[in-house]
């Protein structure tokens, strides 16, 4: 079914996650990239290379803000210190928007460095909401909240996922950034159909999509992002852009980083696919 008649939402194309390995081939060769997504905590400094590099590169390409350490479900107090940075980086970079996770990542100020996803119950929707609006006027923009891929489960959830994730958002009045290898990764470990996290998603509130690969294990996939992407999430993302059409989407890929020129080549893979699910979609 076709969500998306009738709406408007940005669209920038077609986009990589930008790593210090590339900093220097993005400058000299000007890639055919629509633009670059950044994780935010690796700019909240005061100076250095990778201020450097992210100013010569935003002059050149818009640029779009992913978090990885807000904690949004957390029940520590929200962080304003570091709310206060993401301000500064935000007013610094000019993103079209900004990101972070549907998780908890820490408890007693201990960072696990890990996105651990919440029970699915409607303490835990009231507590998330009231979170993101105090984010949302503190940074006067709304935000995308991605999916997290996972490991268990919670006996105490009443919601699936996708409506957790669909009743936050709408409450919440936030956007969706939606991992489609996320989803495939999470409806693999937890035995649930992937299509049908895709059509419970609000069309209109979907603005960036992320693809990447991940590991194969005997009876668990692991969200690893150091693999090409895999066929069955490319099958998922073409599924994706026939219900909701034209999504900026961008491939993640954070370890056994490749050369520049490899990472063009299975995007130019995307964009194919993108745009000829579109064509199909609007035919």
């Amino acid at each position: 079914m076709n969500e998306s008649v009738g709406i408007q939402r940005p669209f920038l194309g077609y986009g990589l996650g930008l790593r210090r390995q590339h900093y220097d081939d993005v400058l000299e060769s000007r890639p055919d990239v629509d633009w670059f997504e950044i994780i935010s905590e690796n700019y909240m400094v005061d100076g250095g290379k990778p201020l450097h590099y992210l100013s010569r590169i935003r002059e050149r390409y818009p640029m779009v803000m992913h978090g990885v350490s807000m904690s949004i479900g957390s029940i520590e107090p929200l962080d304003y210190t570091y709310l206060k940075k993401l301000k500064e980086l935000i007013e610094r970079v000019e993103p079209m928007w900004f990101s972070d996770h549907l998780c908890w990542t820490g408890v007693n100020k201990l960072n696990l460095h890990d996105l651990l996803p919440l029970p699915y119950t409607e303490e835990a929707l009231d507590h998330v909401v009231e979170r993101i609006t105090r984010v949302q006027d503190y940074l006067g923009r709304q935000m995308l909240l991605e999916n997290v891929s996972s490991y268990i489960s919670y006996s105490e959830s009443q919601l699936s996922e996708w409506e957790f994730l669909r009743e936050v958002v709408e409450r919440a009045d936030c956007l969706v950034l939606l991992d489609i290898n996320n989803i495939y990764v999470s409806a693999y470990n937890h035995n649930f159909d992937p299509s049908d996290f895709v059509r419970a998603m609000p069309s209109e509130r979907i603005y960036q999509i992320h693809l990447a690969g991940h590991t194969q294990e005997e009876n668990l996939i692991i969200d690893t992002h150091d693999h090409p992407i895999a066929d069955p999430v490319y099958e998922l993302y073409a599924e994706a852009i026939q219900r909701f059409g034209r999504v900026s989407t961008m491939i993640e890929r954070d370890d056994n980083i490749p050369p520049l020129a490899d990472l063009l080549r299975e995007l130019d893979r995307v964009r194919r696919i993108g745009e000829t699910s579109f064509e199909d979609q609007v035919a």
